[in-house]
């Protein structure tokens, strides 16, 4: 890539050299001059100029000029409100304009202390007011949605929210209604915002007239501590910031990682922490009664416990696993239990292939990318929602995005030599490939196709597999790495171990319990447990642990305890378990990374994981052929394609605030099916599998290929493979 073209300016007296066509404001950072801004954001495109508070004086022309829309050209000589009377001027007027009707209510505003306007105020303000009449009012706080409060007496119509929903999440739900002095931000017909990504509104508004109904009043800016973390909720692994007071977390914060989020946060990330206060949050260890049900026993009992199950199970143990276990953790519960009693069998949470290390590449590459390929019908937005904000800005950017639809079929289509596609994808130098299908073999699939395509010699083109837990590979790997041994299932479970409580919720794994002699069950909540489990050990979450995880990328990165979870953490009990059967597992995250690191991560010291982890360097990979794809269904009908709903699961339940958000009992059709069964988008329409019959609502999209159905794992309860559509009560 070729050197940016240089010119040279001047601010404030100050001659320097920058790329041609940068932003003004940039400019003067490179010179250590502010221009203060609020309505300008570089990630939410282009400016608009819309509060003015930037004016600068440029030499040629008469009038201030708004300094966000400017760019750097050669020879341009600027003065800004640091050196020219008449930009300070100015820059008093907008401040002074602002304040008109805007509210003194910095003390109570969830703002205050961490606010712009009250710091550029301070900073540049005039110091004094002229106005002496009442402010304007409105009712106040006006509902947005569940999670998002309006006062809009504070609102300086900077249009960062609008410009968020219009040019970067494109829900297109927040807009500017009426003109002039009248403007207010509304919804819809005051309809509530829903979208994956609302919540980025409340951290855009630079003066506090969008909060969030979890903090409003919660904390003060002083009374508050920040730890900088990664979110454990999706595969993304988007950099936070969690903010806590008096030992409970309040609110979560994007921590702009460019190469990851750039930034943004989805609304499961930012508002399902108070999960951690669900009232059947477990304590203490639960023990079945001989009678029925559980009783609370001491941690020594558990231990005890515990020993006694693992000895009797006579080496039969099968472990589930969620994925979402740290990559310590996971190591730890290897090693005992491969190392200590022999049990190889576990269940993954998915399949994983190391075979993708070869076309490693970060998130942002997809916004660079000139071709992108989207292999499966599962949304990309309920897998890894910032991916699919990635996508848009790959799109916005003038790139090629297909959906190529089911993903195993495609695979081999594209590798084929005749078609058109798959060329386009050889020839190109920024392609990128994205697997978001059912779960068959779907990595090996996709580094197959990868090489097939000659990716590994292209360092602009990659190859992403969206999993469906935060840290399944991670965990495949910790685990694998803990013992030498071969997995084998044992005929019959003697115990069943169910680690956390994606694991306890799945369907399948209680399918396990059901043929298990015993079950031990690490878990947050009583009720995922209760009536199956014959110990229960409490579980943390990501916000409780110390450790690492991987992201899809294969990034390993570093998650901080934010606040001491109400029982000990995972690695201390199964320190003092091992340590029974004669395995030595140390009961610090720091001890266990440095072990495993030296298996797995080229001893990378467990202090270098930083904040902003880096994406390790591609890898070489063996060459390896396209697996065969996994039989498809045989009969009549639709193919019904299930998606794990990114609004789901144990933490989201437990979460009021985020209940409107969760998946409406719908049929997702194509226009080309819906046409066929004369099927109006919202009309009811009946489900059918043989006997079973789900009454839904029928959606219309037009992205959707034809010939198949697609419902939320919710609402296909008891559903096959094939389904039929028809129009219903």
């Amino acid at each position: 890539m070729s050197a940016p073209e240089l010119v040279t300016l001047t601010i404030d007296g100050r001659e320097l050299q920058v790329p041609k066509g940068l932003g003004l404001v940039e400019a003067a950072l490179h010179a250590g001059i502010e221009i203060p801004v609020f309505c300008y954001e570089p990630r939410l495109g282009p400016p608009v100029g819309a509060c003015r508070m930037c004016l600068v004086e440029v030499d040629g022309m008469p009038k201030l000029q708004a300094g966000c829309t400017m760019t750097a050209q050669d020879g341009m000589k600027v003065r800004t409100a640091q050196t020219s009377p008449k930009a300070a001027e100015g820059q008093d007027a907008t401040l002074e304009f602002i304040l008109v009707n805007h509210p003194l209510d910095c003390p109570v505003c969830d703002k205050g202390g961490e606010c712009p306007l009250q710091d550029l105020t301070f900073r540049w303000g005039p110091g004094n007011t002229r106005m002496e009449f009442a402010k304007r009012t409105f009712e106040k706080p006006i509902p947005v949605s569940p999670t998002i409060a309006l006062d809009r007496e504070r609102c300086i119509l900077c249009y960062r929210c609008t410009r968020f929903s219009e040019s970067v999440a494109e829900d297109n739900q927040l807009v500017a209604q009426n003109r002039g002095a009248s403007s207010v931000i509304a919804t819809f017909e005051d309809r509530p915002y829903r979208a994956p990504f609302s919540g980025n509104v409340i951290e855009l508004c630079p003066v506090g007239a969008l909060t969030s109904t979890q903090y409003r009043f919660e904390a003060r800016p002083w009374e508050i501590q920040n730890v900088p973390t990664v979110c454990g909720l999706c595969p993304v692994g988007c950099n936070v910031t969690a903010t806590t007071r008096e030992g409970k977390v309040k609110r979560m914060l994007s921590r702009n990682h460019p190469e990851v989020d750039e930034g943004w946060l989805c609304d499961k990330g930012r508002f399902a922490f108070t999960h951690l206060y669900a009232r059947d949050r477990i304590a203490d260890p639960l023990r079945r009664r001989r009678t029925s049900g559980l009783e609370e026993i001491s941690w020594d009992e558990a231990i005890d416990e515990a020993e006694r199950l693992l000895r009797e199970s006579g080496g039969r143990i099968v472990t589930a696993l969620s994925g979402s276990e740290t990559v310590e953790q996971a190591y730890a519960l290897g090693k005992l239990l491969r190392s200590g009693l022999g049990a190889h069998s576990a269940v993954m949470p998915e399949e994983t292939s190391p075979a993708l290390d070869a076309f490693r590449l970060p998130l942002s590459a997809i916004r660079d990318a000139e071709l992108v390929v989207v292999l499966g019908d599962e949304p990309v937005a309920e897998r890894a929602p910032v991916v699919d904000l990635w996508l848009k800005a790959a799109h916005r950017a003038g790139a090629e995005v297909h959906y190529a639809g089911d993903a195993h079929e495609s695979c081999r289509r594209l590798a084929g030599a005749d078609d058109e596609l798959g060329g386009r994808l050889r020839e190109s130098e920024r392609a990128i490939l994205i697997w978001s299908g059912d779960e068959g073999a779907g990595g090996a699939h996709l580094a197959a196709l990868a090489r097939e395509l000659g990716f590994a010699g292209k360092a602009g083109s990659g190859a992403f597999h969206l999993p469906r837990t935060a840290n399944g590979r991670g965990v495949a790997d910790a685990w694998a790495c803990s013992d030498d041994g071969e997995s084998d299932s044992p005929e019959q479970i003697g115990l069943l171990i169910v680690s956390g409580d994606e694991a306890a919720a799945d369907p399948n794994v209680r399918a396990l319990a059901e043929r298990a002699e015993r079950v031990l069950v690490t878990s947050m909540f009583q009720s995922l447990a209760a009536g199956w489990a014959d110990l229960v050990l409490p579980g943390t979450s990501y916000l409780e642990r110390d450790g690492t995880y991987v992201n899809l990328e294969g990034r390993l990165q570093r998650l901080r305890r934010c606040v001491i979870p109400p029982a000990p953490d995972e690695l201390a009990w199964i320190s003092k378990l091992a340590e029974r059967f004669g395995v030595e597992v140390a009961p610090y995250t720091s001890a266990v990374f440095t072990e495993l690191s030296e298996r797995i991560y080229d001893g990378l010291p467990f202090g270098e994981v930083g904040e902003q982890a880096q994406l390790r360097t591609r890898s070489e990979a063996p060459a390896a052929d396209l697996p065969d794809p996994p039989a498809a269904p045989k009969g009549k009908g639709l193919r019904l394609i299930r998606y794990r709903a990114l609004f789901s699961g144990p933490a989201v339940e437990r979460v009021p605030e985020l209940q409107f958000q969760r998946p409406v009992p719908e049929v997702e059709l194509s226009p080309e099916d819906a046409k066929k069964r004369k099927v109006l988008d919202g009309m009811p329409v009946l489900v059918k599998h043989v006997d079973v019959t789900k009454p839904l609502r029928a959606r219309v999209n037009p992205s959707l290929r034809p010939g198949i159905a697609r419902i939320a794992d919710e609402h296909a309860a008891e559903l096959g493979s094939l389904v039929e559509v028809e129009v219903g009560p």
